[in-house]
């Protein structure tokens, strides 16, 4: 039986989005696996399912980010 939790530890100022609670921290609260962030702002992390989702459409279509052999057949 452990005598000590580890807590997350956050600066006031950072903001997280929690993915199980769907809310906006300052902190952290929750466990890193289940946040996004840290944030500069409130907003910042407001948006931070819009944010990730932008950022993985550029990465789709981003031609550096595939591996050529597989875009021209021979992998």
């Amino acid at each position: 039986m452990a005598l000590f939790r580890k807590r997350a530890v956050g600066k006031p100022g950072e903001w997280y989005y929690c993915l199980e609670h769907h809310t906006v921290e300052e902190g952290p609260e929750c466990p890193a696996k289940e946040r996004l962030g840290p944030y500069a702002s409130r907003e910042e992390a407001q948006r931070a399912l819009e944010s990730a989702q932008e950022r993985t459409r550029e990465w789709e279509n981003d031609p550096r980010w595939h591996d050529t052999a597989a875009r021209d057949g021979d992998g």
